[in-house]
Order: structure tokens, then C-alpha cells, then sequence
């Protein structure tokens, strides 16, 4: 049995019902500011691509050939690519914005994922993304824990219960503050690459005597 997020229409089906009662706001906030040349990582069946402005080139990617074919017949022209977030086929500094809408619950190893992200990103890219997270209550929290791993089988490979948010700065981005919102178990941010110190050295000019 396939999870449900390989399967186009009940993936679909679900999405239409979350835009229906205002989640459209949000991938419309996702895809709108990005800027640039743009991944669309865990595009899905591509329902982000009809909202990206047209500031520069996109390529969308996923790990499920039934999505892209999907992706394929909603955007005949776009650039997909069949790939995980964990290895990515793209060289260093390829992107100006990555933008990951409900995607990093069902990587296999987030801290590979974003280390690609963070590699593909060009020098003061961003990454803009929306996620579900693990509920700040403890109720709540206790509820996520139980259905696991049975969600995880039954969706396809969600984790619902992941602190996606500490994860985003453990790969060393730093989420703007201004960006962050956050509704119920929903988060929605941009966050940018802290510099490395062999990056930061870099950026050190010149001074008498410096070649």
C-alpha cells in the first residue's frame, strides 16, 4: 500500500479541503515571495508552481514519480526533477530561494535534507517554509507520539510530531522573526544560512599587505 501522499488525487483531495478553509493564504505567502531562481522542494503534485511570480527560473522536485506525473499535467512547462530533499542533483549556490511547503515531515533524515538545502542555497538565499509541528502542549504532544508510527505508515512517510523549527536551526539557519507565524500546530517562516567562520573570513576585505 502506497502512502497517502503518493497518491495524487487523495493528496489532492486533502489540499483542496486545507485551502478551502484558508491554507491557500499560506502557499500563496510560500510561493509569491519567492524571488529569484527558486526550488520547489517536495513539489508534490505541483501545487505551488501556478503561484510563483515571475522573477526568475523554477525547477520543482520529488521523490514519488505518481506526483510528478501529476505535477507534469498542472504545468506542462515546468522543470521537474525526480529526487530527494537528502541529495539533491543540483551544484552548490544554484538557488536564490529554496521554498518547502509541508515536506520536511516525511524526510527520512532532516538533517541531511537541510544540509542540501543549505549547500544549494547562493550566499544570503532564503528558505521559506510552512510546516506542521509537534504541539507545544502536553496533551497534545503525548497524542502525536501515540499515532506514530501508524500515521507515519498510513500517510506515507509523515512524521507530525517533529520540532522542525529546532531542526531548522540545529542545520544553522536563522528564522527572521518579522516572518515567523504560527496557527495551532502550523508554522509558516523564512530563514537564512548563519555564515560559517571560513565563510565569514571570506567576506573579511583585503587590508595593506593582504593578497
Amino acid at each position: 500500500m502506497r502512502g497517502l501522499e503518493q497518491i495524487p488525487w487523495l493528496y489532492d483531495l486533502g489540499l483542496s479541503v486545507a485551502e478551502r478553509f484558508g491554507f491557500i493564504r499560506w502557499r500563496r505567502w510560500l510561493a509569491e515571495g519567492a524571488t529569484g531562481r527558486t526550488l520547489d522542494l517536495g513539489t508534490g503534485t505541483g501545487r505551488n508552481l501556478a503561484w510563483f511570480a515571475a522573477t526568475g527560473p523554477v525547477a520543482a522536485v520529488d521523490p514519488s514519480h505518481h506526483n510528478l506525473r501529476a505535477a507534469r499535467s498542472r504545468a506542462p512547462g515546468a522543470v521537474l526533477v525526480l529526487a530527494r530533499a537528502e541529495a539533491l542533483p543540483f551544484r552548490d549556490g544554484a538557488f536564490d530561494t529554496v521554498v518547502s511547503g509541508l515536506v520536511f515531515c516525511s524526510v527520512d533524515d532532516p538533517a541531511a535534507g537541510f544540509a542540501e538545502v543549505r549547500r544549494v542555497l547562493a550566499r544570503g538565499g532564503s528558505l521559506r517554509m510552512i510546516e506542521h509541528v509537534r504541539s507545544t502542549s502536553t496533551l497534545g504532544g503525548w497524542w502525536q507520539d501515540l499515532i506514530q508510527p501508524a500515521w507515519t505508515w498510513v500517510a506515507g512517510g509523515c512524521r507530525n510530531n517533529r520540532e522542525t523549527e529546532r531542526s531548522v536551526a540545529e542545520a544553522g539557519f536563522e528564522i527572521e522573526p518579522a516572518t515567523r507565524k504560527a496557527s495551532g500546530t502550523m508554522r509558516r517562516f523564512v530563514a537564512r544560512a548563519i555564515p560559517s567562520p571560513s565563510e565569514q573570513l571570506e567576506r573579511v576585505p583585503a587590508g595593506p599587505g593582504r593578497a
